[in-house]
């Protein structure tokens, strides 16, 4: 829980703005905000001893059904959680009247954190960077699709990538900029991307949860802002056959805690502990890709010749591998994991990446060979997993990982994941019809 003072100051905040009601927003296992507002009178009342909330929240599936199992759910007797918010991330929403926003932390009970909860996972994680001295910098990069509100099809055709007329296409385009600004988040680039109404609006990079709270704030904004003007927007890996993939590139980069110095940078070269970090992450690739691709449809989207990886390679500026250094040798040094798919969690992508790429440094593991050419095209790389059932099982084999993670996270996210893959394998597909019925 958040001191008196902390509160305090939220509250003296707020009223100051004006705020009328304020969300609690709890970012669940798919990272969808998951809230409820509060009027501002209510709002001390529940930040002090908690806001009570289903205790299951964060072990429903994409359908939003309860996962049995899954040990937040019967076990628990359906009792409830209660959210504390974190007044370091109290946001006015710029597109509602006199409306906050907070992200919440939450507990069973005072003092009884749930240790599942995506951003106590990457929070456990980042203490375990600061115990090796280092501070983590990390900012998402996610591609979408905006779409007609009715029709779900694309607001234009061809490939146009950085088109200015596709650029401001239609007015939300410009609009839904200077919303993001107002909820604090630092646009700096923005343009169409390869595909027919797929999008690219990349922010700056923050200091441990702010990347990950910001990235969350991103894509929750996005899909409530083009809801709100009429379009669809959606981070869906591959929407159909003939789109490209919307995918999430994790920019991650270590600071030496007491110089403040990067420790990625190096004369020449990546250094030691940049090549050890990246080693890190090809080593626990299975599980990095468990949590970086948590769904079926985003398999699709690991397909050599795509501009997404499709093998465990790492090289310099090389956009077919799984890492990309990004910078080398200047003040920037940084990773780039792009196997990430546009429906990651910001939370959950950061905290594998970080945590397998720590236990590179401590192993100080040696890197793997480098492709003389596009990684992507040599053949001496074994493949990522091709499947979400194979990546979940290489995350649940993955003992190191799990212990990073935390034991109770990992349970509740494989057997919400196994869930999901079970009802999706009963399902008859569209393919299948058409494939099979007046044939046989």
């Amino acid at each position: 829980m958040r001191s008196k003072a902390a509160i305090s100051r939220m509250m003296k905040e707020l009223k100051e703005k004006n705020i009328k009601y304020v969300r609690f927003e709890l970012p669940d296992t798919h990272g969808i905000s998951r809230c409820k507002v509060v009027p501002i009178d209510k709002v001390e009342a529940y930040a002090t001893v908690g806001l009570n909330f289903y205790g299951g929240v964060i072990a429903l599936d994409t359908s939003s059904a309860v996962v049995g199992g899954s040990s937040m759910n019967e076990e628990k007797k359906y009792r409830d959680q209660y959210l504390f918010p974190d007044p370091d991330t109290v946001q006015v929403i710029p597109w509602l009247d006199a409306t906050a926003k907070v992200i919440c932390d939450t507990q069973w009970a005072p003092g009884e954190l749930i240790e599942a909860t995506p951003r106590q996972v990457l929070r456990r994680v980042l203490d375990a960077a600061g115990d090796m001295g280092f501070e983590v910098t990390m900012g998402h990069e996610f591609e979408f699709y905006l779409l007609d509100g009715e029709s779900h099809k694309p607001l234009f055709g061809g490939v146009h990538i950085f088109n200015n007329v596709r650029n401001h296409y239609v007015p939300f385009l410009d609009e839904v900029l200077d919303q993001l600004a107002g909820i604090g988040l630092d646009v700096i680039t923005h343009n169409c991307e390869y595909s027919p109404s797929q999008f690219e609006i990349n922010f700056g990079p923050g200091v441990g949860l702010v990347g990950a709270d910001k990235a969350f704030t991103f894509k929750n904004a996005i899909k409530e802002l083009a809801h709100r003007a009429g379009y669809l927007a959606t981070f869906m890996t591959k929407p159909a056959t003939d789109m490209a993939g919307c995918g999430c590139h994790v920019h991650m980069g270590l600071v030496n805690r007491r110089g403040k110095k990067n420790v990625f940078q190096a004369r020449g070269g990546p250094s030691k502990v940049m090549l050890q970090f990246t080693q890190g992450i090809l080593d626990h690739a299975k599980a990095v890709t468990a949590l970086g691709c948590p769904t079926i449809n985003c398999y699709h989207r690991l397909k050599p010749h795509t501009f997404a990886p499709s093998n465990v390679s790492w090289g310099e500026e090389d956009r077919t591998a799984m890492v990309r250094l990004k910078d080398v040798g200047t003040p920037q040094s940084r990773i780039e994991m792009r196997a990430a798919a546009g429906m990651s969690n910001p939370y959950l992508s950061a905290a594998v990446v970080l945590a397998a790429g720590l236990l590179g440094v401590k192993g100080r593991r040696r890197p793997q060979r480098v492709s003389d050419g596009p990684s992507e095209d040599d053949p001496g790389f074994g493949k990522l997993p091709q499947s979400l059932e194979e990546a979940v099982d290489g995350l649940e084999a993955d003992q190191a990982i799990r212990k990073m993670l935390g034991e109770d996270f990992v349970h509740v996210f494989t057997t919400v994941k196994r869930n999901e893959i079970a009802r999706f394998r009963g399902q008859v597909t569209d393919w299948e019809r058409n494939e099979y019925l007046e044939l046989y």
